[in-house]
C-alpha cells in the first residue's frame, strides 16, 4: 500500500438478525450501541456477542489507528468472534460512528481518545460482560490509547500492530523527508485552514479534529510532551501507562514506515509494569511483496498473520514457528 493510499475499508454488512453463535452465523456484529463518554459524548460501536454467558470467554476491545473507522476491522472482529471472543469496536470522538456533524470547532485530542473513549469502553465492557476477562488489539495510536485510560488496570492481555505515537524521527529514514512534510507541514497547515484536517476529501483518512492533529504534528519524542499529553500527565499527577500490567504482545513489520523498530519500543518502553514482547516481520516471511502500516488486518492476511494475534490472545505467548523475530523480550 503507498504511503499516500488510505486504508480500504470492507464492504458494509447488514447486522446478523440475532445473537451470534460463532459457527455458521452470518458474519457481521450482532448488536450496535452508543454509548458516553465521561464528559458526555456519545460513542458509536459495534458488539459480538455469544448468546450464553461464559465468565471464562474473554471480550475483545478493537482500538482503531488515528481517524480510521471502527468498521475496517470488522472482518478481523468476525474471525475473533467465530474463535471464541466477544468483541467490540468502536469510533473514536468525532470519527464514523461517533460523528456528530461538522468538525470544525469540535474539540478532541488523542488524550481524549484515550483516556475518555477508550476508557468509556473498558467500563461499558466491564458492565455488559461482568467476570469476563478484557482483552484489547491495538493498531496504530490504537495501542497507545491503551495506556491512557485509568482502568486500563482490569485489561488482562493487549497486543497491537505498528503501534507508536508519530514522532518524525522515528520514521523510516528513506521516506522522513516526505512524511515529515506531510503529516507535520502539510496536515498541520489544513487544519489551520479549514479548521480541522479534511482528510477525507484527499482520501488519506477520515476528518479529523484539530486537537489530534496538534497532537500527532508537535516533534517531540515524548507523549508527554505532545498538548493534550502534557495535560494529561498534570492531570493524572504522575506517568500514564504505569496503571497497565497486561501481557503485551507488539507487532511491527519492516516495510511499516511509521512503525520503526525505535517507534515501537519507543512506546514499550512506557509499559514498565507489563511483560513486553516484540516480534519483527518481514513481508518476505510470509511470502509477500509489501504488508506495510495497514494491510496487517485485510482478510487476505487471515491464515497468516492474524493467528499471530490470535494465539497471544489465547495464551500470552508466540506460537510455536511464528514468522518473524522476537526482538525484545521482558518478565
Amino acid at each position: 500500500m503507498s504511503l499516500l493510499s488510505s486504508p480500504e475499508l470492507p464492504a458494509t454488512r447488514p447486522a446478523a438478525a440475532g445473537p451470534d453463535s460463532g459457527a455458521g452465523a452470518d458474519p457481521g456484529p450482532s448488536a450496535t450501541f452508543s454509548e458516553p463518554a465521561a464528559d458526555g459524548v456519545l460513542l458509536g460501536g459495534f458488539t459480538w456477542r455469544h448468546p450464553l454467558a461464559d465468565p471464562a470467554r474473554p471480550v475483545v476491545i478493537i482500538n482503531a489507528a488515528t481517524s480510521v473507522r471502527c468498521r475496517y476491522y470488522f472482518r478481523f472482529a468476525d474471525y475473533l468472534f467465530a474463535n471464541g471472543f466477544d468483541v467490540m469496536t468502536y469510533d473514536y470522538r468525532g470519527i464514523g460512528e461517533s460523528r456528530r456533524g461538522s468538525l470544525k470547532g469540535f474539540k478532541a485530542s488523542w488524550s481524549d481518545w484515550g483516556a475518555l473513549d477508550f476508557e468509556a469502553m473498558l467500563q461499558r465492557a466491564q458492565r455488559e460482560f461482568p467476570g469476563q476477562p478484557i482483552d484489547v488489539v491495538g493498531h496504530s495510536f490504537g495501542g497507545c490509547a491503551v495506556g491512557l485510560a485509568a482502568s486500563a488496570g482490569v485489561i488482562r492481555r493487549v497486543a497491537t500492530m505498528g503501534a507508536q505515537f508519530a514522532y518524525w524521527r522515528d520514521y523510516e529514514p528513506r521516506l522522513r523527508w516526505r512524511m515529515l512534510g506531510k503529516w507535520h507541514v502539510l496536515m498541520p497547515l489544513l487544519t489551520g485552514l479549514y479548521g480541522y484536517f479534511p482528510g477525507k476529501r484527499l482520501g488519506w483518512m477520515e476528518d479529523t479534529p484539530s486537537g489530534v492533529v496538534r497532537d500527532w504534528a508537535t516533534p517531540h519524542p515524548r507523549y508527554e510532551g505532545r498538548p493534550s499529553g502534557r495535560r494529561l500527565a498534570a492531570k493524572r499527577s504522575g506517568q500514564p501507562f504505569a496503571q497497565v500490567s497486561a501481557a503485551i504482545l507488539a507487532i511491527s513489520v519492516s516495510d511499516d514506515p511509521f512503525g520503526t523498530v525505535t517507534a515501537i519500543e519507543r512506546l514499550l518502553g512506557y509499559f514498565s509494569n507489563s511483560p513486553r514482547t516484540h516480534l519483527r516481520l518481514h513481508p518476505e516471511d510470509i511470502g509477500e511483496a509489501e504488508i506495510g502500516h495497514f494491510a496487517f488486518f485485510h482478510s487476505r492476511f487471515e491464515s497468516r498473520l492474524w493467528p499471530l494475534l490470535l494465539h497471544w490472545l489465547q495464551h500470552a505467548s508466540l506460537a510455536p514457528n511464528s514468522p518473524g523475530q522476537q526482538l525484545m523480550l521482558e518478565r
